[in-house]
């Protein structure tokens, strides 16, 4: 299969991969079922999580949760001003996109004293289990230190695109810009301006340059990791795309994603 064949020239040792179509066929390369370091991608798994809670009442979504009065949908959405790798103020809410992993231990640690249980308990049984995630465990940040495999993501795709665990009005909140005018940088491909961010999802809109396709539409959605992961959904198109590798990000993925992407589209 043609988006396949551009995997043999990417310097890993490692890489496993799927693609679904708009018919629903799911084509598949490597061991599916091994898991791997997500990185970032580990966001849409907290984000999913944080999803439910919000359903159930555990953490509204649109409560404000910090003193600054940054509500989740902020934090999720890299709006809330908290530095990158720290729980501290660096801006204003709402006024700048600052990419924070901190942010998502934020949110992870709010579940938690809301609940009753550690996050990662209350991932396994709020995302994990209804969706028969095998291979996906938190034993690190809840911003970006998961670990899953290729079957398990597209698992948590088809729940980011069908209410599977969450109500269809707040998936389509999810995937939809919150505060969609801000500018920021995306990390490894510069400032955008604007950046839209989903409430964990990034939206691609009119990013370049970009580590999706040219010809992926702008309602695209997902995200990838520092550790050589990425994942996307277009839902104009009706593809999915996931790859996982051992390969660390670097400039090899800002070509290698973008023509891997293009071929997905045409498969």
């Amino acid at each position: 299969m043609a988006p396949f064949d551009t995997l043999a020239s990417w310097p890993v040792r490692h890489v496993a991969a799927m693609v679904t179509t708009a018919d629903g066929v799911h084509h598949h390369h490597g061991d599916i079922d091994s898991p791997f370091p997500l990185a970032s991608i580990t966001k849409l798994l907290t984000a999913m999580a944080a999803l439910v809670a919000h359903e159930e009442g555990t953490l509204p979504i649109d409560e404000p949760v910090t003193e600054e009065g940054a509500t989740t949908a902020d934090l999720l959405a890299h709006c809330a001003g908290i530095a990158p790798d720290e729980q501290s103020q660096m801006t204003l809410v709402r006024t700048r996109r600052i990419y924070s992993s901190a942010a998502y231990d934020m949110v992870a640690e709010l579940i938690a004293e809301r609940s009753g249980m550690p996050f990662p308990d209350y991932l396994h049984e709020a995302v994990a289990v209804p969706l028969d995630l095998q291979a996906t465990t938190l034993p690190g940040s809840a911003g970006a230190g998961a670990r899953s495999s290729v079957r398990d993501l597209s698992a948590l795709a088809a729940a980011w695109q069908t209410p599977m665990l969450v109500d269809e009005a707040t998936l389509r909140r999810a995937t939809q810009a919150h505060e969609p005018a801000l500018t920021g940088v995306l990390p490894g491909f510069g400032r955008q301006d604007p950046n839209p961010w989903g409430l964990g999802p990034e939206i691609r809109g009119e990013k370049s340059p970009h580590w999706t396709a040219a010809a992926n539409s702008p309602d695209t959605f997902g995200h990838f990791g520092q550790s050589g992961t990425m994942m996307w959904i277009d839902p104009q198109a009706g593809v999915t795309t996931i790859a996982l590798t051992d390969q660390p990000f670097g400039e090899w993925a800002t070509t290698a994603w973008p023509r891997f992407s293009d071929d997905a589209l045409l498969a």
